[in-house]
């Protein structure tokens, strides 16, 4: 059977976990799978542009051995010349992966629909699985557990990246406290709280929702923000948005409502002055360049489980 990514819960824990193990020994033992995936081809459809995405990417295929093929359908959008049933069929007949970073959940979905090879959301407007997933194995790595931990979430969480990380608190059973202004606009949508709620009756978690800062980083082990302005919010938001979001910036004294040893992670890009003050993401709590570069790792363990490698 086919396996996608289009969601960290696609996966169960326990697959989760088993991809983080791999992922860390790949770290360790780059050389070992250096021929993994020869002779596979990966093709990576970008509407929204990257750094971190694209080059973890490529450059983890080719660690595999593969090849990867950057597409950009910036200026022949998805779905519009041609129908995406026909663009996943010929693709698959081409390829052996397919990922994508599309601003539409809808085309995601239905790239994968219709794709006869595995597809991987590299991101989309409901969900950042591979950003989540290596999340996951950094904070394992610093905490040496991923179990009993509270994480807390600052700023805009009407957003992909904090969907999938509340997800993924739901289903390793964590608490998770996502700090936010009030309003539809900046609050998670309604089908995340929804999925995230059903999770969490099963596995003990206790994600929340809250307003104000200092409370949810009360007793936080990990401390976690992401950009104010995601790609596709126009420029002319950007000071009325920063004035929203202000009371929720990471700086040094909110670090001090978290543990002493909390770490405090950003998905990147960062912006300093905004989402957090230049001490906090340059300070010795900070873990943004590991969780960088676990982005790396974790792309290699996630293209061959589902490639059936292991």
């Amino acid at each position: 059977m086919i396996r996608h990514l289009l969601k960290i819960s696609d996966f169960t824990k326990e697959e989760c976990e088993k991809i983080i193990e791999k992922s860390i020994e790949i770290k360790a033992n780059p050389e070992k799978y250096s021929e993994s995936l020869k002779n596979k081809t990966l093709l990576m459809i970008f509407e929204k542009p990257s750094l971190r995405t694209r080059v973890s990417f490529e450059t983890g295929m080719t660690q595999l051995g593969g090849h990867a093929i950057f597409y950009s359908i910036k200026d022949s959008p998805l779905g519009k010349k041609e129908n995406i049933h026909d663009t996943a069929k010929c693709a698959s007949r081409y390829v052996d992966l397919i990922s994508a970073r599309l601003f539409k959940r809808k085309d995601l979905w239905d790239l994968a629909k219709y794709s006869d090879v595995p597809v991987i959301n590299m991101l989309d407007d409901f969900a950042h699985p591979c950003q989540i997933l290596g999340d996951l194995q950094t904070i394992k790595e610093k905490k040496g557990t991923l179990n009993g931990l509270k994480i807390s979430y600052f700023g805009d969480s009407h957003n992909n990246v904090t969907y999938d990380l509340m997800r993924a608190a739901a289903m390793f059973g964590l608490k998770m406290d996502v700090a936010c202004p009030e309003g539809e606009a900046y609050e998670p949508e309604k089908e995340v709280l929804d999925e995230v709620e059903e999770i969490s009756k099963q596995t003990g978690a206790e994600v929340r929702v809250v307003h104000d800062a200092k409370e949810a980083a009360n007793n936080s082990d990990v401390v976690y923000t992401d950009s104010w302005m995601s790609y596709g919010i126009p420029a002319e938001q950007e000071e009325a948005r920063k004035k929203v979001f202000m009371p929720f910036q990471v700086n040094s004294e909110l670090m001090k409502s978290a543990k002493p040893d909390a770490v405090f992670m950003n998905c990147l890009p960062a912006k300093r002055g905004y989402e957090q003050t230049a001490e906090v993401i340059d300070g010795p709590q900070s873990i943004v360049f590991d969780q960088a570069e676990n982005r790396l790792h974790i792309q290699k363990a996630i293209m061959l489980f589902l490639m059936n490698k292991f």
